[in-house]
């Protein structure tokens, strides 16, 4: 199984800086590992695929429990995607510390899966955090310009 490159692009873009950035540095651990896997030693491979499944894993932390304070109404349908999604990546992970060569595999599955997600999964939830973003913004410029004319009103 050979897998395709994936470069970032505006139809991966959510609207939200910080998850973009998230799934764009994904993006570029899936990169990173298909280049060492050409030229290093497994050891190599799989410290770089315990990077990403790292990140990975606090991405989707991070990205739940702005979901969760945004009031998404399909949070815990979020949320089991997630977990049978870490289950898949762990079993991967055992595998390949038992000696097994996943990587390809493993790759073709982050990439396809990743795609998939943020095009659907993610992009459903991303008016939900924008406004709630938006509107806690709006609370903090709020109080600041309070503060302000109280101090010096």
């Amino acid at each position: 199984m050979h897998t395709v490159s994936i470069n970032w692009s505006s139809d991966l873009e959510i609207g939200i800086p910080v998850i973009d950035s998230q799934h764009k540095r994904i993006l570029e651990y899936i990169s990173k590992v298909k280049s060492v896997q050409k030229n290093q030693s497994r050891s190599e491979v799989m410290a770089v695929l315990d990077e990403l499944v790292d990140y990975t894993l606090s991405h989707f932390a991070f990205e739940e429990t702005l979901i969760a304070e945004a009031g998404y109404p399909f949070l815990k349908a979020h949320l089991k995607v997630h977990a049978l999604f870490t289950r898949r990546i762990e079993d991967y992970c055992q595998k390949a510390k038992a000696g097994m060569d996943v990587t390809d595999e493993l790759l073709h599955t982050l990439q396809s899966w990743l795609v998939n997600h943020i095009q659907h999964d993610d992009r459903d939830y991303s008016k939900v955090v924008k406004a709630n973003l938006e509107e806690a913004s709006r609370r903090v410029r709020t109080k600041k310009a309070s503060w302000m004319t109280r101090l010096f009103g």
